[in-house]
């Protein structure tokens, strides 16, 4: 019976931490809901199975928009699910939960996280911003009294902050993530090819054949997807330059938001920055040449943690492990 848990509640995926078990649940943050009684018939895989394949009276939804709540009910109800899969329906006491938000998020938005995570079922609700469980997911020494910077490149949001002592010393968040990314896709293959593809589809493009840069040698993909003129079912091929040209807005406002960070950085930390280079982590993370770009845009080397999409959640985890010892940064 689990006490503690940390969950890190994503726009595409929710993830779940358990002390001395790890990493237990990696699921999408969709929740499919009943439009004749407003009841939840499904969370997580099973409802992104369903995502554009519903009748008129189911509708599929993913309740976080840009790393905060936009449907309270159904982020209370995914909190619920992903806290009784974990714990067991019948539980003598009511679990402590770790929640990790955006540093950019707002009082209003933070107050909206810790009554779902209450409604939900939890006892305790402690909230840890991402760059900090990021950075500690990445083996960032951040109690250390030297610059660390982290790249966190989410679903909804992309964050960027320099941490020392433990503390964010400069950061800045943009609504930015893989989300936009994919919608900038499926703008692109509507424009060029009068072509209509679903979320599924476009995130699909982005994973295979998808890079922050231009390429010499394409990967070309064959997609299918409603003609706009006909309404027919068409198949096109789409190439890695169109995917690169595609979202290079969405990676241009990502650069900026870094070089805005190194911008408001003590010059002392700048050094240390220079010296070991920046980390990026997240789902964005694993964009082929992400880093090659970021480095080449700012003059400063940066790397691609291990495992980047665990990264918020193993930090969290080793705070909710040492809950006494990160008193001061939840």
């Amino acid at each position: 019976m689990a006490k503690k848990i940390a969950i890190d509640l994503g726009t595409a995926n929710t993830l779940v931490f358990v002390p001395k078990k790890g990493v237990i649940v990696n699921e999408p943050s969709v929740v499919a809901v009943s439009m004749v009684d407003d009841s939840i018939l499904a969370v997580g895989k099973e409802a992104k199975e369903m995502l554009g394949r519903t009748p008129e009276n189911i509708k599929a939804l993913c309740p976080l928009k840009n790393g905060v709540i936009a449907d309270y009910k159904a982020t209370e109800a995914m909190i619920r699910y992903f806290i009784n899969r974990t714990c067991g329906r019948v539980r003598l006491t009511r679990p402590e939960v770790l929640i990790s938000v955006p540093a950019g998020i707002t009082s209003t938005e933070r107050r909206a996280v810790l009554e779902a995570a209450k409604q939900g079922g939890a006892k305790a609700v402690y909230i840890i911003k991402e760059p900090i469980a990021a950075a500690l997911g990445a083996n960032i020494p951040i109690a250390a009294p030297s610059g660390n910077l982290i790249v966190d490149i989410g679903g909804g949001t992309s964050e960027v902050a320099v941490i020392s002592l433990g503390g964010i010393v400069a950061s800045a968040s943009v609504r930015v993530g893989g989300t936009k990314m994919d919608k900038s896709i499926a703008d692109m293959i509507k424009k060029q090819h009068g072509l209509a593809v679903g979320n599924r589809t476009t995130e699909e493009i982005k994973i295979a054949i998808g890079s922050a840069v231009f390429q010499e040698s394409e990967d070309i993909l064959e997609i299918r997807g409603r003609d706009l003129v006909s309404g027919l079912p068409k198949t096109i091929e789409i190439s890695t330059n169109a995917v690169v040209e595609a979202i290079q807005d969405n990676l241009r406002e990502i650069i900026n938001t870094v070089k805005s960070v190194l911008q408001d950085t003590p010059p002392e930390l700048s050094a240390d920055v220079i010296d070991k280079g920046m980390i990026v982590s997240g789902g964005g993370a694993l964009l082929r040449n992400i880093d090659e770009l970021i480095t080449s845009c700012t003059g400063v080397p940066c790397y691609v943690a291990n495992d980047p999409l665990t990264c918020v959640i193993k930090g969290a985890g080793i705070i909710l492990e040492n809950l006494e010892n990160y008193k001061r940064v939840l």
